[in-house]
């Protein structure tokens, strides 16, 4: 595309994302227009949408439960059904709230961090973790867990965390890659093509790392402390058997709005 675009040139802008398949075209349109600082980087973010790119990380942020998330190129773009889960978890945060001291938050597998953001945003009171295998993610979720007063480790799963917060972490959330890895190739283009496989592929049946997370979990979690999990409805049955196997108990809960699944597993008190 050659064409330079002005706020003044809306319905063209409208017709290109249109042309490129945008589903919601004027409201993408109006987010570009909106965020543009000038012409010329107008120009250059319709150019990047029309050829792909999810609209959040041309914007350089998304919406999630209300808290806005500075994201970049590469990172996997936070979904709204996974606002399901962060819901769920600020129910648990604050049934884990004690007088004296914040929730103890870990976000694994965090991207962004948008979850732990949110929880610890409307928590108010939130001792924040997060972690990530990714640097590119660990970088963003770097942004948006200061903002919170977090920090963010970049390693594997627990190993990069500090061992102080072992037996202390009351609600755990870790949105780990389950998408079967001989079903990537039929995602959207948007996600096969712009957002790194690992946050994408969980293995055979999806479940790899979410079975590595549930065994090292009873480790971290306080007694009475609740990891949950994103998974697909089909997977649920198999998840918590992987919570089972870690110790925890366990239980589902789903929302048919958002075509959201979550698995929670609790360490016994």
């Amino acid at each position: 595309m050659t064409t330079s675009f002005s706020p003044a040139d809306l319905p063209t802008i409208i017709g290109a994302l249109r042309a490129a398949g945008c589903v919601f075209a004027e409201d993408e349109a109006q987010l570009l227009v909106t965020s543009a600082q000038t012409p010329a980087d107008l120009t250059a973010m319709v150019e990047q949408r029309v050829a792909g790119l999810p609209l959040e990380q041309v914007l350089g942020w998304a919406e999630f439960c209300g808290v806005r998330i500075s994201l970049d190129r590469g990172v996997f773009v936070p979904r709204r059904r996974t606002e399901f889960l962060a819901r769920t978890a600020i129910t648990l945060g604050w049934q884990a709230a004690r007088p004296g001291g914040p929730v103890v938050i870990l976000d694994l597998c965090c991207g962004s961090g948008a979850v732990g953001a949110a929880v610890a945003a409307a928590l108010g009171s939130a001792e924040l973790h997060a972690a990530d295998v990714d640097p590119a993610a660990v970088r963003c979720a770097r942004r948006n867990v200061a903002a919170a007063g977090g920090q963010v480790y970049e390693g594997d799963l627990y190993e990069p965390l500090p061992p102080g917060l072992e037996g202390r972490v009351g609600v755990l959330t870790a949105n780990v890659p389950y998408i079967p890895t001989q079903e990537i190739a039929l995602l959207p283009a948007e996600a096969r093509l712009h957002e790194a496989r690992v946050a994408l592929d969980g293995g055979s049946d999806g479940l790899d790392v979410l079975r590595r997370v549930a065994a090292g979990a009873p480790r971290w979690l306080a007694p009475g402390g609740s990891l949950l999990s994103e998974v697909s409805e089909r997977q649920a049955q198999a998840a918590r058997e992987a919570f089972r196997a870690g110790g925890l108990g366990t239980r589902v809960t789903a929302s048919e709005d958002l075509n959201a699944t979550v698995v929670v597993g609790t360490r016994h008190r």
